[in-house]
């Protein structure tokens, strides 16, 4: 069997693979830290990506090749043990069988040797799957540093070009585009989208604010007759992976500027202690479209960001027993699950994250279909609010929106 020179030479890689790794998670001690780019992050994601593909391939290879032999052995093995016949298995290359030396023994240090193969063959797998988890590990380590970095982008939004747009399956919020229209403003920054519209801005679009006890970011505003709403969802064209864990709907994701999740954090920050309204605005493929508000108030994440909801919309989010003074309705993912359902995982049985009840009254962060699936259980991983369309008609764009209500935004 002609034995491939390439097992050492993946196990090489790998190490040095790992040693890439770690050298670019320790700091210079005489230079300044610097931020490696996406495009950085790319290319090396896309180079230890093909080194695991290579080392998958190499590995299969050389099992089939094993397979092969030891096949071939077990098929002459009864032969071999014969008086009269040949030691040598049929076809089997001649220096397998060195000359002098007793059949039996031969296939003996073969199948040793066999075992041993299999077993730098396990070793290589174990060793693919370790660089796939430290490459993760990083890639987490960088979107925390970006997540820092963002914070303090707003700071120079006035001095920068345009970012690209197109970072958007990230578990974060991704850069934004231009800069935000109170940027330039000396004053104290504003709490939220109600206090900028009664400072008397009326343009919808993205601004700075500062809610209590939180550092600055920036949020989609949209002004009405009404006042001024902070917009902490949208989805219109599936551009945006929904189905993340729980630190990305904590921390939130996606482009303010098309699809996103403001973040859970940010969201109880901008709520406070106040009662506020939620507007739930909701379109089919049709061009039809819905609009529900209720009152809520939002619990932190010792809560597990808990809804408070009064009794008839707690009711249609799925409550299946409702107290006089209404429900906490806590938020579920597929790795932190706290639905009302206790045989089921409602975020993983569906799709991305959301205060579930039960698993079939609403999920307005489930999966984008731009078609109708025909079969019905990938219907209900769609996005769908049951009382107005149904479970199974997953729909085209939805908006979430907050404000205060009048008597807590005048305090």
């Amino acid at each position: 069997m002609h034995r491939a020179p390439t097992a050492g030479a993946a196990l090489v890689l790998c190490a040095a693979t790992a040693g890439l790794l770690s050298a670019q998670g320790r700091a210079a001690p005489t230079e300044s830290p610097r931020f490696a780019s996406w495009d950085e992050m790319n290319v090396l994601a896309h180079g230890l990506l093909q080194l695991g593909h290579g080392l998958r391939e190499h590995v299969e290879r050389t099992r089939e090749q094993l397979d092969a032999l030891e096949r071939r052995l077990g098929a002459c093995g009864a032969a071999c043990r014969e008086p009269g016949v040949s030691s040598a298995p049929p076809h089997a290359p001649a220096n397998l069988v060195p000359r002098g030396e007793a059949a039996p023994e031969t296939l003996g240090s073969l199948q040793t040797q066999l075992k041993a193969q299999n077993s730098r063959i396990e070793q290589l797998f174990q060793k693919v799957n370790q660089q796939q988890r430290h490459l993760e590990k990083q890639r987490l380590r960088i979107q925390n540093l970006q997540s820092q970095v963002d914070l303090l982008a707003p700071m120079h939004l006035g001095h920068g070009g345009a970012k690209s747009a197109g970072r958007r399956r990230l578990p974060k919020m991704a850069q934004l585009v231009g800069p935000a229209h109170n940027i330039s403003r000396l004053h104290r920054l504003p709490r939220d989208c109600q206090e900028l519209f009664e400072g008397g801005e009326r343009q919808s679009g993205l601004f700075q604010i500062q809610p209590q006890g939180s550092p600055p970011f920036l949020v989609n505003c949209k002004m009405t007759s009404d006042g001024g709403w902070t917009v902490i969802q949208r989805r219109r064209d599936g551009s945006v992976d929904f189905n993340q864990p729980w630190e990305a709907y904590k921390a939130g994701f996606g482009d303010p500027q098309g699809e996103f999740w403001l973040g859970l954090e940010k969201v109880h920050l901008i709520m406070g202690d106040r009662s506020s309204h939620l507007a739930v605005q909701l379109q089919d493929w049709e061009g039809n479209a819905e609009s529900l508000q209720f009152p809520v108030h939002l619990g932190g994440e010792d809560t597990a960001y808990s809804l408070q909801l009064t009794a008839p919309v707690a009711s249609e989010l799925g409550a299946t027993t409702v107290a006089p003074n209404g429900l906490s309705l806590p938020f579920s993912t597929w790795d932190q699950d706290h639905d009302l359902r206790r045989d089921k995982n409602c975020a993983k049985s569906l799709s991305g994250g959301w205060w579930f009840g039960t698993c079939g009254h609403s999920n307005l962060n489930g999966q984008y279909f731009r078609s109708i699936p025909l079969q019905r259980q990938q219907r209900k991983k769609g996005i769908f609010w049951k009382t107005w369309r149904g479970r199974y008609y997953p729909l085209q764009a939805t908006t979430m929106l907050i404000q205060p209500t009048a008597a807590d935004a005048a305090s």
